[in-house]
């Protein structure tokens, strides 16, 4: 596996990018702010630095609603999509992901009964298919992150879009604390993980990691998410479990406020990963 982060600081060279992710120990990056498909030079000039560095672009993101009710948001998310697709595909990235969208009224992850139903599922399969048919990747794969607001709540929703999508371009991007949705499975994460990676391992290109805290109050269910080190899942077993994909396989560490925080999930991660008897990826 390999290890990575958001970068913070700024730079404004491939060089200086490559060089903060040397200095955290990361082994895989998120895409670089501000590259846009089309700008072929930009692009080359990142690949090559992050190639030459060992170090892999793990995912590019195309966060939107491409199934927003309102038809203008949709199409402009859709058109979002392609136009990432388009860029993971020449930066040569793991993965392009975003969420398969939301008929929420106003918000673009929201939760929303429909989302559950036949015509949402089949709306979302035309979509996918529609994007990844624009760009016919083979380089990179789209991926559809994994959300307890929609059908996609877990491996056995993932594994019916996939066969419904029929595109081997399109792959699993796999978020652990995003499978969980109650105080069930929250104590019982080892296992529940476990069974939920045993479903798709074989399509999964990219990871994200957190934890998550299950707050004792209010009685309805509260789950934050939490630095990795400071919730409940089990991150030595969750770790052996994911040591079983190839060595190249990133895993990213994401939604955390500051340089600081980023820097102990990450000793964390390590720390765990130790304890596993797992080997994260080293330049």
């Amino acid at each position: 596996m390999r290890l990575g982060g958001p970068i913070l600081e700024t730079y404004h060279t491939p060089e200086e990018f490559v060089g903060l992710h040397r200095q955290k120990g990361y082994t895989a990056a998120y895409c670089p702010k501000d590259l846009k498909a089309g700008d072929h030079a930009a692009i080359k000039a990142y690949r090559d630095a992050l190639r030459d560095s060992d170090i892999v672009l793990a995912e590019v993101g195309a966060w939107s609603n491409p199934l927003s009710p309102d038809k203008k948001v949709a199409d402009q998310a859709v058109a979002h999509m392609i136009e990432r697709l388009e860029l993971a595909e020449e930066l040569e990235a793991a993965t392009c992901v975003n969420i398969v969208g939301s008929w929420h009224e106003s918000h673009w992850y929201g939760p929303a009964a429909a989302n559950f139903g036949q015509a949402f599922f089949d709306k979302a399969v035309e979509v996918g298919q529609k994007v990844i048919d624009a760009v016919r990747p083979k380089k990179t794969r789209m991926s559809f992150e994994i959300m307890p607001y929609s059908f996609l709540d877990g491996a056995e929703g993932y594994l019916e879009y996939l066969k419904a999508l029929d595109r081997d371009a399109a792959a699993v991007h796999f978020d652990p604390a995003n499978c969980i949705h109650s105080p069930r499975l929250f104590f019982d994460n080892a296992a529940f993980l476990a069974r939920q990676f045993d479903l798709l391992k074989d399509r999964i290109v990219s990871i994200h990691l957190k934890d998550l805290f299950l707050h004792p109050d209010p009685p309805n269910v509260h789950l934050e998410e939490v630095p990795i080190g400071t919730g409940g899942l089990d991150y030595v077993s969750l770790l052996k479990v994911l040591s079983q994909l190839p060595e190249n396989v990133p895993v990213m560490l994401e939604h955390l406020p500051d340089e600081p925080t980023y820097k102990q999930a990450a000793a964390a991660v390590r720390a765990f990963a130790t304890q596993a008897g797992v080997r994260l990826y080293t330049q």
